[in-house]
């Protein structure tokens, strides 16, 4: 089968980039599987496995299309219904009532609920790109991963958490002084920040680590960052809010909108099992997994089929900025 994955960004990306990292970790298993991918991507992109074509918003969509696509993966929306059996991925936050199309994919169980649809796939890393973790090394410090400048992310009740539990805190993803997305100063020697990290670097401060903080304000759709986390055997302490409920089980974390809940947790961060973390992570959330699902999808879209009844369209509007954090 030859698939056609299209997400209008440059690939690959080696720091921050969730969605690029999952459609190139879900192009190169559909290659190892014996299948044809072609990536429409932006200007400046490239790829070992696969054929690249540049995306062009000008021009209608179906004459970018090679004439031997088998299936069309959208990652975004384009100017015109794909002339070919297709899906599209829905990988964000919406808070309008605006209807979806019939042929949208969410990325996890709750995301897909939202919208009144039953159809999701989570989201998989390829384990080749963290390398085998070391679990039983010693671990001194507890950390944060994510776009700190993003205010949904919470950095500052991770900072407020980790002092109250007497952790030493390590943001992966922020600065100590940031204007961009709100004025913060962080005064606490008690917290290291690394601002932007990828690739091996990054793995590096997650595998010395305890646990990862996660105290989201949103509702998050997924979170490539839990994933790295227990892969690397770190449990995760965050709030219960979109997909953490179905991705952070009891025994590998912890999920309260109470601060000082989370910090009772804490204590007892050392009795969470670090292969157990890492196992699971194994089992329910690589790019295997993944690929598996999208692959059905594909097959009920090339018999005819649609994914959704009706077109999927978001239940409830959210009204406040932020959910409840005490």
């Amino acid at each position: 089968m030859h698939v056609l994955i299209a997400y209008n960004t440059i690939i690959p990306i080696f720091k921050y980039g969730g969605i690029e990292r999952v459609v190139w970790w879900l192009g190169k298993e559909l290659v190892k599987r014996g299948h044809r991918v072609t990536y429409m991507v932006a200007k400046g992109s490239s790829c070992s496995f696969a054929n690249v074509i540049e995306f062009d918003a000008n021009r209608p969509f179906n004459q970018l299309v090679p004439a031997d696509v088998d299936m069309i993966h959208l990652n975004h929306p384009v100017n015109e219904t794909p002339a070919k059996p297709y899906i599209i991925t829905f990988h964000e936050k919406l808070n309008n009532t605006n209807p979806l199309d019939l042929n949208t994919v969410f990325v996890s169980a709750n995301h897909a609920a939202s919208f009144g649809s039953d159809i999701f796939v989570h989201n998989g890393i390829d384990p080749a790109d963290y390398g085998k973790p070391i679990l039983n090394n010693q671990r001194a410090y507890i950390h944060f991963l994510g776009d700190a400048a993003w205010r949904v992310k919470n950095v500052r009740g991770a900072i407020k958490i980790a002092a109250k539990a007497q952790l030493q805190l390590h943001v992966i993803g922020g600065v100590r002084f940031n204007v961009t997305k709100g004025w913060r100063f962080t005064f606490s020697p008690n917290v290291t920040f690394h601002a932007m990290k990828g690739g091996a670097e990054k793995n590096q401060i997650i595998n010395q680590s305890k646990a990862m903080l996660f105290p989201v304000l949103w509702h998050e759709p997924f979170g490539i960052a839990i994933v790295e986390s227990l892969y690397f055997g770190c449990p995760v302490f965050g709030t219960p809010y979109g997909s953490l409920p179905e991705i952070v089980t009891k025994e590998v974390g912890f999920l309260s909108n109470q601060s000082n809940e989370i910090v009772n947790a804490l204590q007892d961060v050392d009795s969470y099992n670090r292969q157990t973390c890492h196992d699971y992570v194994m089992a329910h959330f690589t790019s295997v997994q993944m690929t598996d699902k999208y692959l059905g999808y594909y097959e009920r879209r090339l018999n005819g089929y649609v994914l959704n009844s009706k077109p999927p369209s978001l239940k409830k509007i959210q009204e406040e900025k932020f959910l409840p954090f005490y």
